[in-house]
């Protein structure tokens, strides 16, 4: 639907000006109106709002100022441009403090016109649509961290409000980086539990024996660095919210131990005799297929179920592109404020690389980028240059590396080939590091593990 004409009110007391405004104006596609006078604009204004007025400052019964004041008392959201004489831009200036949002000096020509209207809607259909956005993504109330506006952000928003308020398991599931976690506060604040503990674990940083420690406490003596009786995880989270984070990566027996945990609403400590008693509401999430693990048996179809209650599937920032320069100036606002530095806003060639990569490490690398970005920069603009060499090409196709097909071509050779290459090329980039190798690469490091005996690497 195509969107409705801008309607300009002009007040000039000058027959052939009037007419000359309005004829060009509404060339370009403008709805105008023309008056002569300060009290039949305010009567005409009186009538409802307009998107712009254009008034001279000198009028027969008043002046442009009054109408400005008149304005921007009645609807502030329109936008004013003032015309004054030569020699009397004073007067425009006054009219700028007072909010105008630009003068003409007449006698102007047509194009000077055209561009100051034209600029003038413009600012004020992007003031109109920051308000929207910020009405939209800052959601109180559990959203209001979650940037977003593009369909599939607002179905994830929809679901979580719909959600919240019950007791089901919860599974939220995307890629590493796309903001699982925000998901699942946005539940717990959402929800009757608010005001209890909301409490996250990451199945996969931790061994198989202290997780189940951590999940499910421990008694004193009941292994060697026991020296003293914990709570675990299941009952410091009674009457909130327990995140488990990576459960895909949670091992076979405890897996087993944690079903009986959803089941049973009881824990025991290890060492202990007794069980305890808890009541949590347990949100899961992963960046695994875990239905295809369940096909290959090596997640627990009983436990998936129990998990899976309510999906709720968390986009990749690929996916919702038109998110991204929200994002990138939500984060340049907090890092400019935590930097103290004056970079106000992204230049529009660093905008459209960043819109086009395609984010494979998803917000939290676009965090890191505008965090980078904002520290190296020394102008008020983030320049293309402050963003890592990766921006500046084109998004590969692959089209130019692909193999010849020839006799003994084997498909799985040659994908485990490329993955033996990122593999290298991650730890080259770590210095090592294996938690930022596995970042780099989107995965766990538990995953990193597997690929590094895979390919033939040492193992801690």
């Amino acid at each position: 639907m195509p969107e409705p004409a801008k309607k300009i009110l002009v007040i000039d007391d000058e027959a052939s000006m009037r007419e000359l405004l309005g004829i060009m104006l509404r060339k370009e596609g403008y709805v105008v109106d023309l008056v002569a006078s300060r009290a039949a604009a305010a009567a005409f204004l009186d009538r409802g709002p307009v998107q712009m007025v254009i008034t001279d400052v000198k009028l027969p019964d008043g002046d442009g100022i009054e109408i400005l004041r008149h304005v921007k008392a009645a609807s502030p959201e329109t936008t004013v441009v003032v015309m004054t004489a030569y020699g009397t831009t004073e007067t425009a200036v006054a009219a700028l403090k007072l909010g105008a949002q630009d003068y003409l000096v007449k006698p102007f020509d047509v194009d000077e016109l055209k561009i100051v209207v034209r600029n003038a809607l413009e600012k004020q259909r992007l003031e109109e649509e920051n308000l929207l956005l910020k009405a939209e993504f800052r959601v109180q109330h559990g959203l209001d961290r979650i940037v977003g506006v593009s369909p599939r952000m607002r179905q994830v928003f929809e679901l979580v409000r719909s959600v919240a308020g019950t007791a089901s398991t919860i599974l939220v599931q995307g890629e590493s980086g796309t903001g699982k976690e925000l998901v699942a506060k946005a539940v717990h604040a959402l929800s009757p539990r608010r005001d209890a503990p909301f409490v996250s674990v990451n199945c996969a940083a931790l061994p198989e024996n202290l997780l189940e420690s951590e999940l499910f406490g421990h008694m004193k003596g009941a292994f060697t660095d026991a020296h003293q009786t914990k709570k675990g995880l299941f009952e410091t989270a009674h009457r909130g919210t327990l995140m488990l984070d990576e459960v895909g990566e949670m091992a076979p027996a405890m897996q087993v131990k944690l079903l009986r945990a959803l089941q049973e609403r009881r824990v025991r400590r290890v060492g202990a005799n007794d069980e305890v008693d808890v009541d949590v509401r347990v949100i899961a999430a992963t960046n695994r297929p875990l239905e295809d693990m369940v096909r290959d048996r090596s997640f627990r179809e009983d436990l998936y179920y129990r998990l899976n209650v309510i999906p709720i599937l968390v986009p990749p920032l690929r996916d919702r592109a038109e998110d991204i320069p929200l994002l990138a100036r939500h984060f340049l606002e907090r890092f400019t404020g935590e930097m103290n530095k004056q970079v106000t806003r992204i230049s529009d060639e660093a905008m459209a690389r960043l819109v086009k990569y395609p984010w494979p490490g998803n917000v939290r690398e676009l965090e890191n980028v505008i965090e980078r970005a904002v520290a190296l920069e020394t102008t008020p603009a983030i320049m293309a240059e402050r963003l890592p060499d990766s921006f500046g090409l084109p998004r590969a196709t692959g089209a130019d590396t692909l193999p010849e097909f020839t006799d003994g071509f084997s498909l799985d050779r040659h994908l485990e080939s490329i993955e033996a290459a990122l593999l290298r090329r991650a730890l080259e980039e770590a210095a090592g590091n294996r938690v930022t190798a596995a970042r780099l690469l989107g995965i766990t490091p538990r995953s990193l593990r597997y690929l590094i005996r895979k390919h033939g690497g040492p193992t801690p």
